[in-house]
């Protein structure tokens, strides 16, 4: 793991973003552990998590041109994301996000911000059904971009409806490389590391042994 993970990890536990105990998930499943990027609610909050992303991009060998933040959640991640890589990481980035209803005044259309020309990384909070990319997809492609990859906060690494998961499913269909700040693997590293929460440790494991997707 990298140490901007571990930081990213130990806030989001002290502000109750990341929780442990016995959450029932929208699938049905009874899991040990829930992660809510809403918690960061507040500007201290949200720049600990822009640092997690634009430290996450950085690390990766995904070339862009544009960010692009699907409403409603992807649209404070792309600004807050776009502001820390040229604080922190020296790179001007301009950002994009869509209306969930075309404008029909003064500009119109459903694009707001910078252009959607060349290369464009899709951020947003997590990865579900795949239905946000899969429409962030074709509004880039509508646009005449190229969609170059997705970058999210976790990848829970567990089956679908199906022997993939979310994040597996948008790779094969879409052929897009899937960035995350964090993985269950990551997860299940933190607590092993941990030695004041064995029974949450133990308890992912077993989670992870049921639902999570083949190695």
């Amino acid at each position: 793991m990298y140490a901007y993970q571990r930081t990213f990890l130990d806030f989001a536990i002290e502000i109750g973003a990341l929780r442990f105990g016995e959450f029932t998930l929208k699938s049905g499943r009874h899991s040990p552990y829930f992660f809510n990027a809403g918690h960061f609610n507040s500007g201290a909050r949200l720049t600990q998590l822009a640092r997690a992303y634009a430290h996450c991009i950085s690390a990766s060998e995904v070339e862009f041109d544009v960010l692009y933040g699907p409403a409603y959640k992807g649209i404070p991640l792309a600004a807050a994301t776009s502001i820390t890589l040229a604080n922190e990481h020296g790179r001007e980035t301009p950002y994009a996000f869509n209306r969930k209803e075309a404008k029909d005044h003064g500009e119109g259309g459903l694009l707001v911000g910078a252009p959607l020309l060349g290369r464009v990384l899709i951020i947003d909070d997590v990865i579900t059904a795949g239905t946000s990319v899969r429409e962030s997809v074709e509004m880039i492609q509508a646009a005449g971009a190229i969609p170059v990859g997705v970058v999210i906060a976790l990848d829970r690494q567990e089956r679908g409806q199906h022997a993939l998961s979310a994040v597996e499913e948008v790779r094969t269909q879409f052929g897009l490389p899937v960035l995350t700040i964090l993985t269950l693997t990551d997860l299940q590293t933190y607590l092993d590391e941990m030695t004041t929460a064995p029974d949450v440790a133990a308890a992912v494991r077993e989670y992870r042994a049921r639902y999570g997707v083949s190695a």
